[in-house]
């Protein structure tokens, strides 16, 4: 079983829709999918209804943007099944808000920078929850100031090394906040990609706050980090997930959809882990 457990769509900062990314893991024999927008909750409903017509497995979830404010990094947290996800949403709200404000922030300065309206780029975020930096650089391809997302006016522009970038981030909740919100609504809290924002120290952190995963296989994650996460989950009995990260043509490089899986008996423990969480629960209760 490939099992393909975190996705983008439009709603967020992928380029495709719901219907097309369950038809292409469809095309490519991927079983299952987690679709797991920005603090976006919303197309889990009708992703799991197309996923049934399709025969591939949907598996809810959403991305929740955090900080470590003590180490000064960025924390993605991944929310899988959560019993009440309607608990969530106040959350998502705010997050979501966080980044609107940063967006126009960023978008100002585009403008500023090159002849194109704010009201441009938010036509070419259309069906997003949101304005993220890819929907800037698309604006920024149809105006023929560049051929690429990612290249030399991206890094002019979103690259934290150059003095001159415009990036502006919003004030998101500590990690350890965003984890107990996920247990709350009685969800499953993976730290997504800890490589990619240096978030080792801060696993450690969260390990001992009662984390339930690591996503271990992840495009940013050579051999030997796959193997020392690994170690890290087996030592504290953590789940481990893999996924691609999936953004169609806003992802970085040649990334397609199932680049990254959960193997197979990582994905049963996940589909197990509330019910056996449970089964312990009661036990010591007894």
């Amino acid at each position: 079983m490939i099992a393909d457990l975190h996705c983008h769509t439009r709603l967020s900062d992928g380029s495709m829709g719901i219907d097309n990314l369950i038809a292409l893991a469809k095309k490519q024999g991927i079983k299952t999918i987690a679709i797991t927008d920005h603090d976006c909750l919303a197309g889990n409903v009708r992703g799991k209804l197309i996923g049934e017509r399709y025969d591939v497995k949907v598996i809810p979830g959403v991305e929740l943007s955090a900080v470590d404010s003590k180490r000064g990094a960025r924390v993605h947290l991944l929310c899988y099944m959560p019993d009440s996800p309607d608990r969530l949403e106040g959350l998502c709200r705010r997050n979501l808000l966080e980044s609107k404000k940063a967006s126009q922030f960023m978008m100002l300065k585009t403008a500023a920078r090159f002849p194109i309206t704010p009201e441009f780029i938010i036509k070419c975020a259309s069906g997003s929850t949101g304005v993220y930096k890819q929907h800037i650089m698309h604006a920024l391809m149809e105006g023929g100031f560049t051929d690429r997302i990612y290249g030399e006016v991206y890094d002019e522009l979103f690259n934290p090394d150059n003095q001159g970038n415009i990036l502006h981030t919003g004030k998101y909740p500590e990690a350890p906040e965003v984890m107990k919100a996920i247990h709350e609504a009685g969800g499953i809290a993976v730290l997504a990609h800890p490589l990619l924002y240096n978030n080792y120290d801060l696993l450690d952190e969260l390990i001992g706050l009662g984390l339930d995963g690591i996503e271990v296989w992840h495009p940013s994650c050579a051999e030997d980090d796959v193997v020392y996460l690994q170690q890290k989950a087996k030592k504290h009995n953590l789940l481990m997930t893999g996924g691609s990260d999936f953004h169609g043509m806003y992802g970085v490089g040649k990334t397609p959809l199932g680049a990254c899986s959960t193997p197979e008996a990582q994905f049963d423990e996940l589909m197990s882990y509330k019910s056996k969480k449970r089964r312990q629960r009661q036990k010591q209760l007894s």
